[in-house]
């Protein structure tokens, strides 16, 4: 018999209960737009990786067939697998949602989750889809309860905190009680894991955590409907989450009790025109205007960025490193080689993080000229904002500033947007655009699906 320790439901019970209720009724429609754009952005995403070799790694690595799908590929795979593949395929090229004012991706960890629950056990589109929605307002409430922490601490929010929305989405999907969704949040607590040590050398275990918080929370949620006993004060006891992962913040819990079903933190999700880090976006856009002003980048004698603190160790340090990143991956998080590329290409998509075009030196000449100062008024994190002071060599001096991250909640794309994007996303990977458009209509029309039958025709 389990032990009853702490008198009074605690906050995982108390949050599951409300889980656990959710219906498709209870879902606003602007919120179910946000989830069906994001399962749209996601599926698009799992397309374009389905040729890099991190993909045929996973793919070749993982020992466990069974009746579920890799989108994009051919081989079919148990449950863990295909929530590991479509996660790690949905966060690959560093092009899926975010988060702002508390950033984190969303839909990389829990839609996997989801659609490997449902086909798994034979469960409708509607299950599914319920099991998006509530991992991706768990991810997003989760990560208010102690913003920037987790990343102080060393840890990869999404893999932490990804575990725990993973559980949510698939506890849902197989509609577990209040108990047994309290308990798979007991378990996926002990599964969350992921470092930032990616970022020294721009390794590929970045790419890696979402899919394993993926699998992670898939598991936890199974393992809790068998009544395994796991701490219920996984959020709030002594020993707990954030305890662990946030060792330096008081967490603030209300956000996993204000407002359940009036206040959708999720339908606050941005989608991201760059396939880079979400906080230099701003800066490419200033770039980007920068060079339409027909400037001549020779001319150019160095550009200053004023920036937040909080971008500092992760986009701007070490300089030396982000002049002259080791890979395209890499390239994808030092703010002076997205900007410099922004400003010769025009863009910062797909095209633009290739291991060659890291080598390209008009990008890297360009680059070597951009560096920061931190400014303590920036509004980070609670804003993103692109801000450029370029000196030519004939003294004149141009300011460029962008308010706010296109994609967000100032500018947010449309969905005609994000279907064009996935769309090329789909095309990237060398799928021809009528399948892609058919991958497009099933994502939108998942909560009519008797089941997830129809998705294995979205494999190879």
């Amino acid at each position: 018999m389990s032990p009853d320790l702490t008198p009074g439901p605690a906050i995982a019970e108390r949050y599951s209960s409300w889980l656990a209720g959710l219906t498709l009724a209870d879902i606003p429609a602007p919120m179910a737009d946000v989830a069906k754009l994001d399962l749209i952005d996601a599926a698009g995403l799992c397309v374009a990786a389905r040729a890099e070799p991190y993909m045929q790694q996973i793919l070749s690595s993982w020992d466990a067939e069974g009746p579920c799908t890799a989108i994009g590929h051919g081989q079919r795979l148990d449950a863990a697998g295909a929530a590991l593949a479509n996660g790690v395929a949905i966060h690959g090229e560093d092009f899926d949602d975010t988060l702002e004012g508390a950033p984190i991706r969303v839909g990389a960890m829990t839609i996997p989750a989801a659609l490997a629950a449902a086909e798994r056990f034979g469960l409708s589109g509607e299950r599914a889809f319920l099991g998006v929605v509530a991992g991706l307002e768990t991810v997003c409430r989760l990560n208010h309860v102690a913003p920037g922490a987790i990343h102080r601490a060393g840890f990869h929010p999404v893999g932490v905190i990804g575990a725990m929305g993973a559980a949510a989405a698939a506890g849902v999907t197989l509609g577990l009680n209040a108990g047994q969704q309290a308990m798979a949040f007991g378990i996926a607590g002990s599964m969350a894991s992921g470092i930032l040590e990616y970022l020294s050398e721009g390794a590929w275990t970045k790419r890696l955590h979402p899919g394993w918080a993926a699998q992670s929370g898939l598991k936890a949620a199974i393992l809790a409907r068998s009544g395994f006993f796991a701490p219920r004060t996984v959020l709030d006891g002594p020993h707990g989450f954030f305890h662990a992962f946030a060792p330096t913040a008081v967490p603030d819990f209300s956000h996993l009790e204000r407002d359940l079903g009036q206040d959708w933190y999720a339908s606050r999700i941005a989608f991201k025109p760059y396939a880079c880090g979400t906080m230099i976006h701003p800066y490419i856009d200033c770039m980007i205007r920068l060079a339409a002003k027909g400037i001549d980048p020779d001319r150019i004698t160095r550009i200053v960025c004023p920036t937040g603190e909080g971008l500092v160790h992760r986009l701007w340090e070490p300089l030396a490193g982000k002049h002259a990143p080791p890979s395209g991956y890499a390239a994808k998080f030092s703010m002076p080689f997205c900007m410099a590329v922004g400003f010769f290409d025009g863009d910062a998509g797909l095209a633009q993080f290739t291991d060659a075009k890291a080598k390209d030196p008009r990008i890297l000449h360009l680059a070597q000229k951009i560096s920061y100062q931190i400014d303590p008024a920036n509004e980070y994190p609670r804003n993103y904002s692109g801000h450029i002071r370029v000196e030519m060599v004939d003294g004149e001096t141009i300011a460029l500033d962008q308010p706010h991250m296109r994609g967000g909640q100032h500018e947010p794309l449309t969905g005609d947007q994000i279907k064009a994007k996935a769309v090329a996303n789909c095309q990237h990977g060398g799928w021809p655009a009528d399948r892609a458009s058919a991958l497009i209509d099933w994502m939108a029309a998942l909560p009519q699906h008797p089941s997830l039958a129809g998705l294995a025709r979205f494999g190879a």
